[in-house]
């Protein structure tokens, strides 16, 4: 997003921006605020979740360092963020002057074209995101998540979320994500230690995850 700015147009939105560091748990901004500035992760990851009527959480998002979030809000009359923000960890945000840089835009062609690409991409991730949510089992969207949690090549990662994160952003209770664990281990599809997982036969999590 910023590599097509000029040197004068990064100093000039550089000297909009201001960082801020969240201890775990510490909130960035809340469902309602008014949008002043969209956010680049430096380090650790950020949580966007909105709450249902029952105090339930669902969480829309987790943005990890290097990617930039609330960036479309800025093209919005009277913007709002949707979604609240905290840290899932020790963080460190750049907050970017959603007004200033939207100046910056009108003169950088360019950067509009990766802001919109950057948008289209995270737009069709969403959609694919509401349809496993919407069409597929608990089981499938189990699998699906340690799918794409599991490097190439390897049958072997560190979970980064605790079991409860993990379940809110899959949209299942952790009592019914523990027991789909149990039975991938009870059928010898993975073994668990701690947060490592370890994947015995991941063709039959690939058949899993398109139940």
């Amino acid at each position: 997003m910023f590599s097509s700015l000029t040197e004068s147009q990064l100093n000039r939105v550089y000297k909009h921006c201001t960082s801020k560091k969240l201890n775990e748990g510490q909130l960035l901004f809340s469902q309602g605020d008014s949008v002043d500035y969209f956010y680049l992760v430096l380090t650790g990851k950020i949580k966007l979740f909105r709450e249902s009527p029952d105090g339930r959480e669902k969480i829309i998002e987790i943005i990890p360092a290097g990617e930039v979030f609330a960036e479309a809000l800025m093209f919005l009359d009277q913007p709002h963020y949707p979604v609240t923000a905290t840290a899932l960890a020790d963080t460190v945000v750049i907050g970017i002057d959603a007004k200033k840089f939207k100046e910056m835009l009108r003169e950088s062609v360019d950067t509009c074209l990766l802001l919109l690409g950057n948008m289209s991409y995270r737009l069709r991730k969403l959609v694919y995101e509401i349809d496993v949510l919407t069409l597929h089992t608990s089981t499938c969207r189990v699998a699906a998540f340690l799918l794409e949690n599991l490097p190439l090549n390897e049958d072997r990662f560190s979970l980064e979320f605790a079991k409860n994160v993990i379940a809110a952003r899959l949209s299942i209770k952790p009592e019914t994500l523990s027991r789909i664990i149990k039975n991938f281990r009870k059928q010898h599809i993975l073994s668990i230690d701690g947060r490592q997982i370890t994947v015995h036969d991941r063709s039959a999590l690939v058949e899993l995850s398109l139940v």
